[in-house]
């Protein structure tokens, strides 16, 4: 009988880390609202609100207006770094009020993502997995008193929804019907390599400095057997378009070319990225991101 008791032991310990799991207090918010006005703090009152023990961050409020792409790489780039059990709330929501579902995915991580199902979701599904998706009900989660908006899901549904999950007030089984195991999907060009020529996206830029960051991570990009120094033929496209065509060294970093001269290298996240040393490579040769820009690797 001790095993049994040591099954039934182990059985409730895993229930009540699944549990936590949905109740670390921690609630991560991004949107394309800005910081010129009250909405983001808006939001955050909504959250207090729910309860002063949540523990308030964000990714960032400066996402281009309706841009569900960059919505979708920086909840990538950054989840990564946070605990099971973090809420995210995510609003970039063109289509506000419309036929839309607002869901939360869980994912294989044990992390959860409160946000319109339009694209939103497209790179978390993929570098995470889902476990489950759920769709909001909002009879049940939505902010008393806030019935007749329709433009501000973010406060009303969203922040409300992502606040009362993260305090543990309700448990994800409680957000509302469970969905298929699909999200709303934005198409890209992903990493890949093919005699001898990397083809990539460009998700995002370093937007401070101009530098151009693909979706190539440093263990295809070995697959090019480069040493440093070695030179590389880049050519980037938009909607197949080509828009860029050149040759730069492959370095550790910018200062080992001269003040001007282009150069590839794998950044911060181990991806490979274009630059110019102390100068703007996209604003230069007018190259961009999104899923529509596009690049091809080779060596020279």
């Amino acid at each position: 009988m001790k095993w049994l008791k040591r099954i039934a032991t182990a059985f409730v310990c895993c229930i009540i880390l699944l549990q936590s799991a949905a109740q670390n207090k921690i609630l991560v918010f991004q949107s394309d609202f800005g910081l010129k006005d009250g909405a983001v703090s808006a939001m955050k009152g909504v959250a207090m609100g729910v309860s002063t023990d949540l523990k308030l961050f964000d990714i960032t409020h400066e996402i281009p207006a309706y841009n569900i792409w960059e919505a979708a790489y920086r909840l990538q780039q950054t989840a990564q770094y946070w605990p099971a059990g973090t809420v995210f709330v995510s609003v970039v929501d063109p289509g506000v009020g419309s036929t839309r579902k607002s869901v939360v995915l869980k994912t294989k991580k044990g992390q959860f993502f409160v946000t319109p199902d339009n694209g939103t979701l497209t790179l978390i599904a993929e570098s995470q997995g889902i476990d489950e998706i759920r769709e909001i009900d909002e009879k049940k989660n939505r902010r008393p008193g806030s019935s007749e908006s329709y433009t501000f899901h973010g406060r009303d549904v969203y922040a409300y929804t992502g606040a009362r999950l993260a305090a543990g007030v309700i448990g994800f089984e409680d957000i509302g019907n469970k969905l298929s195991k699909k999200v709303v999907r934005i198409d890209y060009q992903k990493a890949n390599f093919d005699k001898g020529i990397i083809k990539g996206n460009i998700p995002i830029l370093d937007i401070q400095y101009g530098n151009i960051w693909t979706n190539i991570d440093g263990d295809l990009f070995k697959k090019l057997k480069l040493k440093y120094g070695d030179s590389l033929h880049v050519s980037i496209y938009q909607n197949n378009q080509k828009v860029y065509e050149g040759d730069m060294p492959y370095a550790t970093t910018f200062s080992a070319v001269e003040k001007g001269k282009p150069l590839c290298y794998l950044n911060s996240l181990l991806n490979v990225s274009f630059a110019l040393n102390e100068e703007n490579f996209s604003e230069t040769n007018k190259v961009f991101n999104g899923p529509e820009w596009t690049v091809e690797i080779s060596k020279k």
